[in-house]
């Protein structure tokens, strides 16, 4: 089984090479924060989660938490490692200085938290929802709310959660029924939740629920959903956890995977109603709750890179060590050296690799959004946040399948057996397509609110800056090929956009029926592009005798394997795209 070790240089060089971290530092006024910074953060970062992280994550593979009088009880040893965790402050890491965090930039963040999901998944779930129910509070909280909350949920002593589904509401959030009743200054709150991440644990002396439900008077459907602070223990008088509140975990989910982090169902106000306080205006809590499940999508993006890296490292250790090849004299030589080993594990390492330049671009658009001084300029790279958001979250996921697969391939029978432990890594990759949003929604969002109700103008604004990349890649002889082939996936995009736009209108289950296609096209677009970049980058580096020549080499010969083996699959995409809705919804209901 196979230490996990962080891929510094790769993500140092995606830091300084397509993100420009100096430089994004300097337009963001963060003149302290620079690449210097951010090796040691990283190299911090990473040894927790080698020496502390990692290995409890087979352990929370077998030995699950369990309800018991006091509630959940977690793995032995998480409560140890999280005390750890937020001793080192790493929750605080982008949080505003005004509630205890260090306001470092977030695409810092995003890099470190890519240590904590491939170190141990499970775990790193556990401040993933911290975060995004922080960044819920900040953006819609009352001052109150920021003041009594925030400071304890930035340092890490309390931890967050994110309460939305329901047994008859899934997706389709009009469906909720949990109720809140107004009772003076708060609010009672009565109903279930399912599928409540980390609802509880004994890691902490309070877990701060976020939980949709309806108001007495609200209207119908999502316009009538408001978003509310239940926390699990009440605050006396010094703003310290004093009497229980009635928000409880009555059972845990028996899941596929990620089995060191409790899937709970909660149940409120079993007990006369559970105190919460409104979070912002009443009747807006789903535009509140989707700031939270706008950062834990691409934080489920990054999952899937995170868990593919883990994969592909226990692959990869385990192709140099298994003995299975003959040679002439006798002696055996390891499965390395067999071709299509190698196309997998090529295969692995240019995705996890594209995937981590698309997540880390991702990121940065956020901290430019949210700091550039020019409001146009901020609008331009809001605009692209939205649209990457869907990509980073559905393609990343999805390809994480096909990765952690191939690790298991690799192994052959081995890969089979729980004990080698490359079955956890493809087990616990096979939720990230479905929380936060199925990989289904994604794609309609993406086709929807991003496409079709700005007539694909964001799209069209991204493709501009792809062509710029293939002109860089086509002037030089080294590159031509690589810049033909993204020139032609370019160009099958933007025939994919304009079919959507052409057909959306006339057939009502065209954009349904596309858009999966039209998501995975462009994610496997935005990995040429990322690993056309680098490939550009990389020889620059070469050429100057800078950098660690061997990484960069390597990193030559994974993007040409991304340009010839996963960019051509934008044709398929497109194929199945200009098939249009016919033969999908051809089928009498009878008949399947």
């Amino acid at each position: 089984m196979s230490d996990y070790k962080h891929p510094y240089r790769d993500t140092e060089f995606v830091l300084n090479e397509l993100v420009n971290f100096d430089g994004l530092c300097a337009d963001l006024g963060m003149d302290e924060i620079n690449n210097e910074l951010a090796s040691v953060i990283l190299t911090e970062a990473g040894k927790l989660g080698s020496d502390v992280l990692a290995p409890l994550n087979t352990v929370g593979d077998t030995q699950h938490p369990k309800l018991g009088e006091q509630g959940v009880e977690e793995t032995a040893g998480f409560a140890d490692a999280y005390q750890q965790f937020i001793e080192g402050g790493w929750l605080s890491l982008t949080p505003a200085e005004a509630y205890g965090g260090q306001a470092l930039p977030n695409v810092l963040g995003t890099a470190v938290n890519e240590i904590w999901q491939s170190s141990n998944l499970a775990f790193a779930l556990c401040p993933l929802l911290t975060q995004g129910a922080i960044e819920s509070i900040s953006h819609h909280g009352s001052d109150e709310l920021k003041e009594t909350y925030l400071p304890k949920m930035v340092s890490g002593e309390w931890t967050g959660t994110m309460n939305l589904t329901e047994p008859d509401a899934g997706t389709d959030l009009a469906a909720v029924k949990t109720k809140a009743v107004p009772n003076g200054d708060h609010y009672l709150i009565s109903g279930q939740k399912i599928f409540i991440t980390w609802g509880d644990h004994q890691m902490t002396d309070n877990v701060v629920h976020l939980v949709l439900a309806r108001l007495p008077d609200a209207p119908a459907g999502v316009k009538g959903i408001s978003l509310f602070v239940v926390p699990k223990f009440l605050l006396d008088e010094n703003g310290n956890p004093g009497q229980r509140n009635d928000a409880h975990c009555v059972s845990l989910e028996h899941k596929l995977g990620i089995h060191g982090s409790p899937t709970c169902v909660m149940s409120f106000g079993d007990n006369g109603g559970a105190v919460g306080y409104l979070v912002g205006e009443a009747n807006k809590g789903l535009a509140y709750m989707f700031t939270m499940m706008n950062h834990a999508r691409q934080g489920v993006g990054l999952q899937g890179l995170a868990i593919s890296e883990r994969s592909y490292q226990q692959a990869l250790e385990y192709a140099k060590e298994r003995l299975q090849g003959t040679n002439r004299d006798g002696s055996r030589f390891a499965i390395i050296k067999f071709p299509d080993v190698r196309r997998m594990l090529m295969q692995m390492k240019s995705s996890t690799e594209a995937m981590r330049g698309l997540a880390l671009i991702a990121a940065a658009e956020i901290d430019r959004a949210g700091n550039s001084a020019d409001p146009a300029v901020a609008a331009q790279h809001a605009a692209r946040v939205e649209l990457l958001t869907p990509i980073v979250k559905g393609w990343l996921t999805e390809l994480a399948q096909e990765v952690t697969y191939l690790g298991t391939q690799v192994h052959g029978g081995m890969g089979f057996i729980e004990e080698t432990g490359s079955a956890q890594h493809y087990r616990d990759a096979r939720i990230l397509t479905i929380y936060e949003g199925t990989t289904g929604i994604q794609a309609l969002d993406l086709v929807g609110r991003k496409t079709l109700m700005n007539q694909g103008e964001h799209l069209a604004v991204l493709m501009q800056d792809i062509a710029v990349t293939v002109e860089e890649l086509q002037a030089s002889e080294q590159f031509k090929a690589q810049g033909m082939a993204l020139a032609e996936a370019l160009e099958m995009a933007q025939t994919a956009r304009q079919w959507l736009l052409d057909n959306a209108a006339a057939d009502e289950h065209a954009a349904g029926s596309v858009s999966v296609n039209f998501m995975m096209l462009f994610g496997y677009l935005c990995g040429g592009w990322v690993m056309g970049q680098s490939a550009l980058k990389a020889q620059q580096l070469l050429d100057q005798g800078e950098g660690d020549p061997e990484y960069l080499t390597a990193k030559l010969q994974t993007a040409a394997f991304f340009s010839q083996h996963l960019l051509p699959r934008v044709k398929a995409n497109l194929a199945s795209i200009q098939a249009g809705s016919e033969s999908i919804m051809a089928l009498d209901e009878a008949l399947f």
